[in-house]
């Protein structure tokens, strides 16, 4: 039978993963992207684990709320990331150091 400390280590491992992504790979701005989703995949994860655990619905409905903000954050993410490309003819990280203030 699969238990709780099975989802959490499921969970610790995604977690890990994105971080380890974010720190590898810090030139391509679409791979960061990815790497922050799944990081909100695996806060997702824990929320919907403790919340069957629990017996409590409030877990849940949290998820839906994190799911539509991360997908308004993707949405609104890629669309700078096409006018950049547009403008610039890449979305390297290193190459956006003019858009400092």
């Amino acid at each position: 039978m699969i238990t709780l400390s099975h989802y959490l280590t499921l969970s610790a491992a995604l977690f890990a993963i994105s971080i380890v992504g974010i720190f590898i790979n810090r030139k391509n701005m679409i791979l960061l992207l990815m790497c922050i989703e799944l990081m909100l995949l695996a806060v997702n994860f824990n929320f919907i684990a403790f919340s069957r655990y629990l017996d409590d619905t409030a877990g849940q409905v949290f998820v839906f709320f994190i799911l539509t903000v991360a997908a308004a954050e993707t949405a609104i993410g890629l669309a700078i990331l096409v006018v950049l490309f547009r403008t610039r003819h890449s979305i390297s990280v290193t190459k956006m150091s003019s858009m400092k203030g």
